[in-house]
């Protein structure tokens, strides 16, 4: 099979197209025939050396794929070959073929396309465990994501209005911000002209953020902390200003603030199948309907990785980059 590897930490081009033996599905496991795969940061963190598979995941970058069940391994019970399905991975899905588990794939409902299904397993599972499950968020509150435009961001605000809340959300051009507001983001904040604690303050009347998803880190930890609200949870996803920073505990005590954070790809299989089971009955449902639909910013060939990794570098995305396999 066609496979995209990392000869050797270091930019884009460092991703080859490669001939490698097409995975046999184990016991519990799915071989899927890829039709397209999402591009992730993490996929970015792993390139440049970073971000090592978990043991026993495959060295080929990618953690999620949309495609047909091709085979079944011992056991399985949910597929059958030929199936539609998305998938969540713990890696190998810049390919012709990949394995998943069978309880972390999900079904294609009628009316998606394999570019959109490829965009939405990696950002869901993100944005319901951390969101939902962790932050806790409920209708009426107020959610404040930090990188409205990326894939995820582009997610939560999304899931955030499908129940109920009101979303604040960072970008960095006005051309995100109104294409935020387009998505249904009651705020958007030019985190270059506009300073977004005090933006999310005025917006919520002084109360603050119920829920924060950050992703940034650094020195947007206190100023987290800040525009929360009394009883706030801030979930961490990621640090892309800076893993460590020197913060005042007041907030924390006084506010009564909840930091909490987690990863996606290191949890076992059995951990994942619980986030798909929710998302089942509460997403799926929506996205069956048309009432919701990943935002897709780009596709490239799998053999052009490397533009789709320089594209996202870039920041110049909105949404998701998708490969064609």
């Amino acid at each position: 099979m066609k496979a995209i590897e990392i000869t050797r930490p270091g930019p884009p081009d460092v991703l080859t197209l490669c001939e490698r033996d097409t995975p046999a599905p184990r016991e519990g496991e799915i071989l899927v025939r890829v039709s397209a795969a999402g591009v992730n940061r993490p996929d970015m963190l792993q390139r440049q050396g970073f971000y090592a598979p978990p043991p026993g995941a495959p060295d080929i970058p990618g953690l999620e794929v949309a495609g047909v069940v091709a085979a079944l391994g011992l056991g399985v019970t949910r597929w059958k070959v030929g199936d539609a399905v998305c998938a969540l991975v713990p890696g190998g899905g810049y390919a012709d073929y990949c394995l998943a588990h069978e309880s972390n794939a999900l079904p294609i409902p009628q009316g998606v396309s394999m570019r959109e299904a490829a965009a939405i397993p990696e950002t869901a599972f993100t944005v319901w465990s951390n969101v939902f499950e962790r932050g806790g968020l409920k209708a009426g509150e107020t959610l404040l994501v930090h990188g409205g435009s990326s894939g995820i961001g582009v997610t939560a605000i999304a899931f955030a209005k499908m129940f109920g809340a009101r979303v604040v959300t960072t970008v960095g051009t006005a051309e995100k911000a109104s294409r935020c507001l387009a998505l249904g983001a009651d705020v958007v904040v030019n985190y270059k002209e506009a300073d977004f604690v005090a933006e999310t303050l005025a917006a919520t009347g002084g109360k603050g953020a119920d829920v924060i998803l950050d992703m940034v880190g650094g020195d947007y930890v206190q100023r987290n902390y800040a525009c929360a609200a009394m009883d706030g949870r801030i979930v961490q996803i990621a640090f892309l200003r800076g893993q460590k920073a020197e913060i005042d505990l007041n907030p924390i005590m006084r506010k009564r603030l909840t930091h909490t954070g987690s990863t996606l790809r290191p949890r076992s299989p059995q951990e994942k199948a619980e986030i798909a089971d929710a998302l089942l009955k509460a997403v799926w449902p929506k996205l069956a309907e048309g009432s919701w639909r990943p935002t897709i910013d780009s596709t490239f060939p799998l053999a052009d990785a490397a533009g789709a990794h320089r594209r996202m570098e870039s920041s110049r995305h909105f949404g998701k980059i998708v490969l064609d396999v």
